[in-house]
């Protein structure tokens, strides 16, 4: 039980940078980006042929990190140029990621077993196992991109990207390219969410083209139940939340396993959570509501 709490853990603050992607575009942009979904495998099957090839494991985060940000100037320049919806903007990149990612590995599916990986120097440094190493490295990770973001968004242009997705026909009253600053949100976005894609094969030992399926949806539910629980205060607390909220999910879909649960269910299990978790506000008005009424 403890190996699987502390499993639920290293693979939750993996998922962490996805998250902080998915916010910044669901949230601070406000825009619901499907590109996701293509940036995390891409960044997996970067950062897995680049290992195979023998490049350092954290230069290749690097390269899925630029990779993800190629797939978020893709779905920005789409949306900006050709005034594609930005939802749509984002299921075309997707699908044409699906195509780039099977050319990336040239196959389906990339392992990464016996390959060094980012938590190796970890494990033989301090003698942990890969489960402790995953914590400590997924850790460091996600409190460097916490501590990113909320110096980022904090400077002039972070400021700018956050008017654009708050009011942007003020932001461009105010002299603001809101173009560039969408471009630029879901270029940041999806660079995150391409590392942790990259964190994840390598956690996993494996890249494969399927892995990203459903990943806007865990993102999203992380995003929800972090707020939910973890969201009150200001900006540095939310992007904390961010982080205690994939753990949160992870230790859920643990738990719900561990009684009984049927894998092929988890996919159902998570978006019933997530309309679930978005319908509260509703919930509450009818509710407070119906008691008015009585």
């Amino acid at each position: 039980m403890w190996n699987e709490i502390l499993g639920a853990v290293g693979l939750g603050l993996l998922w962490a940078v996805m998250t902080i992607g998915v916010y910044i575009t669901y949230r601070i942009l406000d825009v619901a980006d499907l590109t996701v979904e293509g940036s995390i495998t891409m960044g997996a099957a970067v950062c897995a042929v680049s290992i195979t090839a023998g490049i350092d494991p954290y230069l290749g985060l690097l390269l899925a990190f630029f990779a993800g940000m190629a797939a978020g100037l893709c779905t920005g320049l789409l949306h900006t140029l050709l005034k594609i919806p930005p939802l749509l903007s984002g299921i075309l990149t997707m699908i044409a990621a699906w195509s780039v990612n099977l050319r990336i590995m040239g196959k389906a599916n990339v392992s990464l077993l016996k390959m060094p990986t980012v938590f190796t120097p970890v494990m033989e440094a301090f003698g942990m196992s890969k489960t402790v190493a995953t914590i400590v490295v997924g850790a460091g990770v996600t409190l460097l991109f916490i501590c990113f973001c909320y110096w980022f968004f904090g400077t002039e242009v972070g400021c700018a990207i956050r008017a654009t997705g708050g009011n942007p026909n003020m932001a461009r009253a105010q002299g603001i390219n809101t173009d560039r600053m969408k471009i630029l949100g879901l270029v940041l976005s999806n660079g995150l969410v391409a590392v942790s894609g990259a964190l994840i094969a390598q956690s996993q030992s494996f890249a494969d083209i399927q892995m990203g399926t459903g990943s806007i949806v865990i993102g999203l539910a992380s995003l929800i139940i972090g707020e939910v629980l973890f969201g009150k205060g200001g900006f540095f607390k939310r992007l904390i939340s961010l982080a205690l909220g994939a753990i949160t999910y992870r230790l859920i879909i643990a738990a719900v396993l561990r009684f009984g649960m049927n894998a092929n269910d988890l996919k159902l299990f998570t978006a019933i959570t997530v309309a679930l978790a978005l319908s509260l506000p509703v919930l509450k008005a009818k509710l407070k509501g119906g008691r008015k009424g009585a």
